[in-house]
């Protein structure tokens, strides 16, 4: 479907086709048209398949087509799991949106309270921003959502990882009315939580699934590789860099110092590498991002702080230098490539820590993959096997007699100790006493 073909407003068709837009993905053609109709939507696809603009493009469709309810109150709130996401909708839709008199503010934790509030007082039209920081601005009564249209929800499930259930709740209780329309987008919709939250949240929604989030990407390629440990880790990494086609690459680490080690060992094999960690100020943080989103650094070391979300069409290679705890972490890593139609790589490399891991992915992924052992630097490390199961070893002499052996020799191993249990109750017996022996005379007395 092309997007010539939405009934939408024409101000929006030209701002896309001057962008380059032409041909809607299936989670947008899926979504677009019951959104549009007003219908709440809750839907799931894969990374990268275009959920920003599923829901941007009728939110501003109905700003520009309806009158507003409230003169003063937000018409659209979006809210996204982490700052760097949120910043990415705002700055698309402040783009939608340049020379249509709707305003747009950005509302997110680590910057300045007051300044927010400043912005809030001239009456946006869409709200951007993080649960946690728009929930407190809503019990500060710095703006309120009565006058509400559209409260979208981007990466749902992210969010409620992140521990943000109250703050969703108490945002949905502000703007409760009738008149507003909801819509839920997520990776996944397989999540208890997430389940209980739709039903508070949305009224008769229309449910869209695109593919499975477990299935395989046709646009990613993926490779895992056996390794030692942190030494061989480092060698197999610059192997796989330097072996690999990329514009830009982003390598996940487990902990926050490995990131700037990582980062630095890049840089002496002169790589351009650029380390971005959670605990960074957000102006920091925020500047990383923009220098890696403008190509200014080849290689991005960071932890899962950036594995959700972000859409930097120039990455073409993801390494996981340790693999994540959650196994559906492993495939919003991945995704961070092949995105909008571009070809990607994953490499990830697989320890004896990671093996853990690596187990779960396999387990939870509806394709299977595989570990090998890399030609160039190959690991003696192999995998570790799973213990047998001692119900089914199979029946025979010989597993009587190594049974046998076995019991024989633990006995021989194991310190003989004194059976308490073991005698008579001799509580009753009478106690004989010990006949006494007459004194023997001293030398001197005899010879006296």
């Amino acid at each position: 479907m092309q997007i010539s073909d939405l009934p939408v407003h024409h101000k929006i068709i030209n701002r896309l086709q001057t962008k380059g837009f032409d041909t809607l993905t299936e989670i947008q053609q899926k979504a677009m048209l019951p959104a549009i109709s007003g219908k709440d939507i809750i839907a799931s696809s894969q990374t990268g398949s275009g959920k920003t603009l599923a829901f941007l493009i009728p939110a501003i469709n109905r700003l520009l087509n309806e009158k507003a309810l409230s003169r003063k109150d937000p018409r659209v709130v979006i809210l996204a799991p982490t700052r760097e996401l949120a910043k990415q909708v705002f700055s698309e839709a402040k783009h939608l949106t340049t020379g249509l008199n709707l305003p747009c503010a950005l509302v997110v934790g680590g910057e300045n309270y007051n300044n927010q509030v400043k912005v809030l007082r001239k009456n946006p039209a869409i709200v951007v921003g993080t649960a946690g920081r728009i929930a407190d601005h809503l019990l500060d009564k710095t703006f309120f959502l009565n006058g509400l249209e559209l409260l979208i929800f981007d990466e749902a499930d992210r969010m409620l990882d992140l521990g943000f259930m109250a703050q969703l709740n108490l945002i949905n209780q502000f703007a409760d009315h009738r008149k507003r329309q909801t819509m839920l987008f997520s990776a996944t919709l397989d999540n208890i939580e997430l389940t209980h939250l739709s039903k508070n949240l949305l009224k008769a929604p229309v449910r869209i699934t695109v593919g499975q989030s477990t299935a395989a990407h046709q646009d990613i390629t993926e490779k895992l590789y056996f390794a030692d440990n942190i030494s061989h880790k480092d060698t197999l990494l610059t192997q796989c860099i330097n072996e690999q086609q990329y514009n830009q690459a982003i390598v996940f680490t487990a902990t926050r110092d490995d990131t700037d080690r990582i980062c630095a060992m890049l840089n002496e094999h002169r790589l351009e590498a650029i380390a971005l960690r959670g605990d960074l100020p957000q102006n920091q943080r925020a500047q990383i991002m923009s220098e890696f989103s403008r190509g200014q650094h080849s290689i991005l070391v960071t932890t899962d702080v950036a594995s959700r979300g972000l859409d930097l069409l120039k990455v073409g290679l993801v390494v996981n230098y340790d693999l994540p705890k959650h196994a559906d972490e492993y495939i919003h890593r991945i995704g961070r490539t092949g995105r909008a139609g571009q070809k990607g790589h994953a490499v990830s490399l697989v320890g004896p820590r990671d093996w853990q891991s690596f187990t779960a992915i396999q387990a939870h992924l509806a394709y299977p993959v595989e570990c090998q052992a890399h030609s160039e630097a190959p690991a003696r490390f192999n995998g570790i096997k799973p213990k047998p199961d001692s119900a089914n070893t199979p029946a025979g002499s010989s597993a009587k007699t190594s049974n046998k052996d076995s019991t024989q020799s633990a006995l021989k191993k194991t310190k003989r100790r004194v059976d308490t249990t073991a005698g008579k109750d001799v509580g009753e017996m009478p106690v004989m006493r010990k006949k006494r022996t007459p004194a023997q005379p001293d030398d001197d007395e005899e010879q006296a």
